[in-house]
């Protein structure tokens, strides 16, 4: 494994980055706790959304940028334009508050870990959730492989050398995982964000969990990412 490629300094600034697309029935309360974080740069990059999302974007005072759409292409496209040390990368159904920035800066001080992901908590009622949470954390800390769910993190210079997020139509967050993993140590926070159950709860719990083992075990055999995408379209 390769030494983190850090100097020793504190940590200076962080940047939230959310890729959006067709969000508009949540985009208020992401907007309103995007504030209320008091992140040194917060920018929402919008995917080519076909509902209201840019006109609620347009009116937000909000920092917000159109790109192609694509969660790699959008956050790579966000980085362009941001300054900050850190970057964190949510999606626009996470709920995490200002205890989260202050566990990132506070372990981001550590200059051994070049970019790290929180556990995660479902926001779900049923009791399924919380074992496919646990499973999802269990997992992660075993293999050092984040998704976007756990609102993965990385310092600025780590992210431009590895390349940024592939820009696939799928796993982009496992595959920039398996890159950040090779440049240092994972940091995985504890403290847990809230991110939307809705996926299992439309399309149902037993169902949905089958599909994403599907896919990441024919993403780890080597299976086309554009052929991926295409099954987990046809399947929603």
């Amino acid at each position: 494994m390769n030494k983190a490629i850090v100097s020793n300094h504190r940590v200076k600034s962080l940047a939230v980055i959310v890729p959006v697309l067709n969000e508009a029935h949540g985009l208020p309360s992401l907007l309103r706790r995007l504030k209320d974080l008091y992140a040194d740069e917060c920018l929402v990059v919008d995917g080519g959304s076909t509902d209201e999302s840019c006109q609620i974007l347009a009116g937000s005072g909000v920092r917000w940028l159109a790109s192609k759409r694509g969660r790699g292409v959008q956050m790579n496209a966000g980085c362009k334009e941001i300054k900050s040390d850190i970057f964190l990368f949510i999606h626009g159904d996470t709920d995490l508050c200002v205890e989260h920035i202050d566990d990132l800066k506070a372990v981001m001080g550590d200059t051994k870990f070049v970019g790290g992901r929180f556990d995660v908590r479902l926001s779900g009622a049923h009791p399924a959730f919380r074992v496919i949470e646990f499973m999802m954390n269990l997992r992660s800390r075993l293999s050092g492989i984040s998704t976007g769910d756990q609102a993965i993190f990385v310092r600025r210079e780590v992210f431009d050398k590895v390349g940024g997020f592939p820009e696939l139509p799928l796993m982009e967050d496992i595959a920039f995982s398996r890159l950040l993993k090779k440049q240092g140590e994972i940091a995985c926070l504890r403290r847990k964000i809230v991110t939307s159950s809705r996926r299992w709860e439309k399309h149902g719990i037993v169902r949905t969990v089958l599909l994403m083992w599907r896919l990441r075990l024919l993403y780890w055999l080597g299976f086309s990412p554009d052929r991926l995408a295409a099954m987990y379209r046809e399947a929603r």
